[in-house]
């Protein structure tokens, strides 16, 4: 394990590989390089479940389609304790919408550039929802139709239950930047202020909406029209 200095307190980011293509497997801890340790592997989804459970790793970066359920199985399983960002070459809105639903934090494509990946997998072992660019939009389209058809949960108030605290000016401002997709460092850098002060914001307003996940707030966001 190097030496090199990241998000996790000094240290590499432990992640766990599942894919079942043994190839692809060496090739993307190749890419991977610096700042990160793969401490598991899988070629399914129970033998992912296994290792996540047995590693507790920092981040998962899973194929979407395995033996034993895909990477949707290994999601449903595993998103409550360690961030699942999916890799895949699936572009299928369905497939892209299903994955986020049960509580991946992430969905890029294998084409995405190698430093790009690195710097995405960086934020979502943050919690950042991360997303190939052209796969952000279908997600956004889809907040917007529910919107348009009533679903609404939280149109008033949030899972049905009583009204969220209001959101300050800021945090209007910050919510509105992460939901079209920028990155905590990208929004520091608009507004002229630290990525932890960023980081600090989506906390609270998390918080004040009764929200668990980074995904669920995007949702209210585009929902509310926070945009």
């Amino acid at each position: 394990m190097n030496d090199r200095v990241d998000d996790v307190g000094g240290r590499a980011l432990r992640v766990v590989v599942a894919d079942d293509h043994q190839i692809w497997r060496s090739g993307l801890r190749a890419d991977l390089g610096e700042g990160f340790a793969v401490v598991g592997e899988a070629e399914d989804a129970t033998g992912a479940i296994d290792v996540i459970r047995s590693e507790e790793p920092d981040l998962v970066i899973c194929d979407l389609n395995m033996p034993g359920g895909g990477g949707l199985a290994v999601v449903r399983a595993v998103a409550d304790t360690a961030p699942v960002v999916i890799l895949t070459v699936s572009e299928a809105e369905r497939d892209l919408l299903d994955t986020i639903a049960a509580g991946a934090v992430g969905y890029l494509l294998k084409s995405t550039r190698t430093d790009d990946l690195r710097a995405a997998l960086h934020q979502a072992a943050r919690g950042e929802p991360v997303f190939s660019p052209q796969l952000a939009a279908l997600l956004i389209g889809e907040f917007r139709r529910l919107a348009a058809a009533g679903d609404g949960a939280g149109r008033g108030t949030v899972g049905g239950g009583t009204a969220p605290a209001p959101l300050s000016p800021r945090e209007r401002e910050v919510l509105g930047l992460v939901a079209r997709g920028h990155t905590y460092r990208q929004v520091a850098d608009e507004l002229f202020i630290s990525p932890k002060t960023v980081e600090n914001h989506v906390r609270n307003t998390m918080a004040k909406l009764h929200l668990s996940r980074r995904n669920e707030l995007i949702r209210w966001a585009v929902d509310h029209g926070i945009e």
